[in-house]
């Protein structure tokens, strides 16, 4: 019976035995050792000869050696992956790895029994999207991890996050100042984004009230199949205004709408949230808030960069702010 073939890792050692020069030297230039007189030649006559014969740097080693992994560990909610988080993701991603670092993500799910992954891969730094909790950073001190972002729990506002959080405010105060004043409020039925839809609908609400002659008369969560019946009921109870939770929700109420034969927005005005493509692609186009999502990302990557690094974290967080796009749905 044959056996598989196996193929020995190419080592430094080996580059300098094909070269017939010291393993020094193949070390010097290979790790690009400061301080070293190596000539010019000899710098490129071992890096062709290591791709020539495909050598790769030991990640392992060279990490026990300068006591860094240069992996940035990113802890994320329970939260779906809309396209607001993929934007913030990419670019955090490009970030890190223009500076050298990988971005690896991680999920914990409440009552799972997977190892935590920064118990694995030892990561530079962790970072979270959302403030630990007590127990996560005991959990991470045990674990020698000396870099955390944010380093204790905190509100929003005190990680520089509150601004993100205007939108629904600008929703609400868009549909009025287009002079509609009956509201609602369309949710989602997704259960991981319960806290989040919540934020949202307490501050539209509060925004209502705080407007005389505005209310937020009603909130439902929808979805695909009760859009319709929620539609027509909130028309029945003459609301002409909804502030949804994110552009998908808003489609959905809008195409409930335009089915019906409703005017949009003469009968029955949308604004969603994100800016995702489906609210430049649907017809109607839609109305949004659109916030910085990829500006996030690369603040994030700066405030994980500055931990790793010892220097100082960046002064101010993205310049764009939550901003109204209106389209032909308002």
């Amino acid at each position: 019976m044959n056996r598989p073939a196996t193929t020995r890792r190419v080592t430094a050692a080996d580059v300098a035995r094909s070269l017939g020069i010291s393993r020094a030297t193949v070390g010097f230039v290979l790790n690009d050792t400061p301080g070293q007189t190596i000539s010019e030649a000899t710098r490129q006559r071992v890096q062709a000869e290591a791709r020539r014969l495909g050598y790769r740097p030991h990640t392992v080693a060279r990490a026990l050696a300068s006591g860094q992994t240069r992996i940035i560990l990113l802890v994320l909610p329970d939260w779906p992956l809309d396209y607001s988080m993929r934007t913030h993701l990419d670019e955090a991603s490009l970030t890190l790895d223009e500076a050298g670092y990988s971005l690896v993500t991680t999920t914990p799910h409440p009552g799972g029994h997977a190892r935590p992954l920064w118990e694995s891969l030892n990561p530079d730094v962790v970072i979270g999207l959302t403030p630990f909790t007590d127990d996560q950073l005991e959990q991470l001190r045990r674990s020698g991890i000396r870099h955390v972002v944010p380093p204790i729990p905190a509100t929003a506002a005190e990680f520089g996050m509150s601004r993100y959080a205007d939108g629904p405010r600008f929703q609400v105060e868009h549909l009025v100042e287009r002079g509609h004043r009956r509201l609602a409020f369309a949710g989602s039925t997704d259960r991981r984004l319960a806290d989040l839809v919540d934020q949202r609908r307490t501050l539209a609400r509060d925004t209502a009230e705080s407007i005389p002659g505005v209310t937020l008369l009603a909130e439902a969560a929808v979805y695909q199949e009760s859009a319709p019946e929620q539609v027509q009921g909130w028309v029945d109870q003459g609301i002409d205004g909804v502030v949804a939770y994110n552009d998908d929700i808003a489609a959905m109420v809008c195409g409930a709408a335009v089915r019906a034969g409703l005017p949009v927005p003469g009968r029955l005005a949308v604004i969603g949230h994100d800016d995702a493509p489906i609210a430049r692609l649907f017809v109607p186009a839609l109305s949004t808030v659109r916030i910085d999502a990829a500006g996030l990302g690369r603040y994030l990557a700066q405030l994980a960069l500055s931990s790793a690094n010892g220097t100082a974290p960046p002064t101010a967080g993205p310049e764009a702010d939550a901003v109204v796009v209106a389209r032909e749905t308002t």
